[in-house]
């Protein structure tokens, strides 16, 4: 059963499938910063000054007290519609999807360069070759 199981583990696929989750956490990971301290800043200045990760709905406060940001409201316990975390969770999707895209179209583009080339032929047989083969033949055409 180890030996199975060491088998299954060891296979080419299993190994790059596990460089691929630890690559994509890691690029994940960059997308967040990307999107959390560049892109969101950028177009919160843009708009207006509106901090995106601190746009948020009161939905429910029954104690009326005040909530100057989304972690005073969390740590009140209070309801909130993270409006804000909400569109920066789609532009990180966005950024990866379309990475995604881009990727899978170049492996594409490559998959079709490779079936497009000419596939190399086997040359033509020597004179010898031919001869040697012919009087074979003939050799058991005639046995004797």
């Amino acid at each position: 059963m180890f030996k199975e199981f060491r088998d299954f583990a060891i296979k080419g696929n299993m190994i790059d499938l596990a460089i691929g989750v630890i690559i994509g956490a890691a690029f994940g990971a960059i997308v967040s910063s990307i999107v959390d301290d560049i892109f969101m800043p950028l177009i919160g200045l843009i708009i207006g000054g509106i901090d995106f990760s601190n746009l948020f709905v009161v939905l429910s406060n029954p104690g009326d007290v005040p909530v100057p940001s989304l972690a005073a409201a969390k740590d009140a316990g209070i309801a909130t519609l993270n409006i804000g975390l909400f569109i920066n969770a789609v532009v990180k999707f966005t950024i990866i999807a379309f990475v995604l895209f881009l990727v899978v179209k170049g492996i594409n583009r490559m998959k079709r360069k490779a079936a497009a080339e000419p596939v190399a032929e086997t040359p033509a047989p020597s004179k010898e070759e031919v001869l040697l083969t012919e009087i074979r033949d003939a050799l058991r055409a005639n046995p004797r």
